[in-house]
């Protein structure tokens, strides 16, 4: 993960001057993810030709927060990334200043993006910020003002990163990763101790599963990604400060991996992975990205009701969901199509009748208008329909070399598993697929893990079956 990250100051020197407005955008290694912007009152005027250059005034920022009023969302926005800016000692330098003087130690990893630019798009005629970006036509408005430059820096990360990857993949020599910033990135001695930086370049750029196993032999971690060596790098990038962070990485002695070509599989195996062998550091992290869950209870008139909150390991939920914004718009979607109550969904607070029936929406449930037994029937086939769009259907990715095809197979709801084909394969049913695959278990976490993926905007081939037809989406 990368903070993107450009200042406005009074001035050129961080012993004397202070930041006027700060602009972050994060950048997870594929797309900006998150942002804040906000001015900042200074404390002192605005030089005029600051003011000039920047357009920003002493009025402007006359009601603006002081930096000490937003320090606890930038130091929260930016934990465990890199520090990334257009000249990162000057951005970083003073940033690190305004948390000294609030007696906070404010320590990131930087990247600096005028070297990069240099290493990666050599020979351009300047690299300021400003010729850059109309050299490799990025749009920058607002030059001059933290909002714009981050923006136009964000973008710059973004084709460098791309350029950098494409540079990694397109070459037969190993040893250019030395080169990358990727591999720069990791240092030699972050590495665990029986691990050699010979061991890491032989990991392959490819989707699957990895194993961390201990002297003994034994698996102590199980993990996935779409490029095992990247997300294995990522993991020894990291300076461990914790005791038991240290002693995870002092106890990996070996590597082992299984490519999987698509990253669904990945994802599926990996679940059954942890399921089986039960790794310690997979029991010992809290592992799920899904935070808020959709749940149902019956209430005291005999209304099934729907509600969204955060996700409680001691109760499994309906569906999961990555925070609680999503979980509610997934509730209004449920509203309209299945025509129930906002007020029984926890989505309108009310004593009296909701706002939907007051505009002859909702059947009147919410004022005992439509009795628990109409009502619930409508909320059931809604929870039926939390599984998937489709009763049954395949999907066909990646496979681990490019004559190979991956599949995985639902078939009546229920999750079969996933297994791979090549190109003599022929398949008219529904059978033939389940023919080439391991069957493995279904539960919740597969559930979760497909639905999540046909919510994304993969490239893999969807087939559905039905009883009549079949068809491809």
């Amino acid at each position: 993960m990368y903070a993107i990250i450009d200042i406005e100051t009074t001035g050129g020197q961080p012993s004397e001057d202070r930041i006027t407005e700060i602009a972050i955008f994060i950048h997870d290694g594929n797309q900006v993810v998150d942002q804040f912007h906000s001015l900042i009152n200074p404390g002192r005027p605005i030089p005029f030709f600051i003011s000039q250059l920047t357009g920003i005034t002493d009025e402007m920022v006359k009601d603006a927060p002081k930096f000490h009023e937003v320090a606890k969302q930038i130091v929260q926005i930016t934990e465990g990334n890199v520090f990334v800016a257009h000249n990162v000692r000057f951005d970083y330098s003073f940033v690190k200043k305004e948390f000294a003087d609030l007696g906070f130690t404010f320590q990131r990893k930087t990247l600096c993006t005028v070297r990069l630019s240099r290493k990666l798009m050599p020979g351009l005629p300047s690299y300021s910020l400003g010729k850059l970006c109309k050299s490799i036509d990025i749009p920058l408005q607002m030059r001059h003002r933290a909002i714009g430059d981050a923006e136009a820096t964000a973008i710059l990360f973004d084709r460098l990163l791309k350029i950098d990857e494409k540079k990694v993949n397109d070459s037969q020599d190993d040893k250019l990763l030395e080169t990358s910033s990727i591999s720069k990135e990791i240092k030699t001695s972050l590495l665990p101790p029986a691990i050699s930086r010979d061991m890491v370049d032989a990991l392959p750029l490819e989707a699957g599963v990895y194993y961390f196993h201990d002297e003994s032999g034994e698996i102590i971690y199980v993990g996935k990604s779409k490029s095992i060596r990247k997300r294995i790098i990522q993991h020894f990038s990291i300076d461990f400060k914790s005791k038991k962070s240290i002693e995870f990485k002092n106890r990996i002695a070996s590597i082992t991996y299984e490519r999987t070509g698509s990253e669904l599989v990945a994802l599926l195996f990996e679940s059954d992975e942890i399921k089986k062998r039960k790794p310690f550091y997979n029991r010992a992290q809290r592992r799920s990205v899904y935070h808020s869950g959709i749940y149902s209870y019956y209430d005291q008139d005999g209304y099934l009701r729907l509600t969204f909150q955060k996700a409680k390991t001691e109760v499994p939920p309906l569906l999961t969901m990555s925070n609680q914004f999503q979980a509610k718009n997934f509730l209004y979607n449920r509203v309209a199509k299945y025509n129930l109550c906002q007020k029984l969904c926890d989505l309108y607070k009310t004593n009296g009748p909701c706002f939907d029936y007051q505009v002859h929406q909702c059947k009147g449930a919410c004022v005992g208008k439509e009795s628990p037994e109409e009502y619930n029937q409508r909320v059931i086939e809604s929870i039926d329909a939390f599984k998937y769009d489709y009763d049954t259907f395949v999907i066909i990715g990646k496979g681990r070399h490019p004559e190979e095809k991956s599949v995985v197979v639902v078939d009546n709801g229920r999750y079969l598993g996933f297994g791979y084909f090549d190109e003599s394969f022929s398949a008219s049913s529904l059978e033939d697929f389940k023919g080439v695959i391991k069957y493995y278990n279904d539960n919740k976490d597969t559930q979760q893990i497909i639905r999540g993926y046909m919510r994304t905007k993969h490239q893999d081939k969807v087939l559905v079956f039905s009883e009549d037809v079949n068809a491809e989406i």
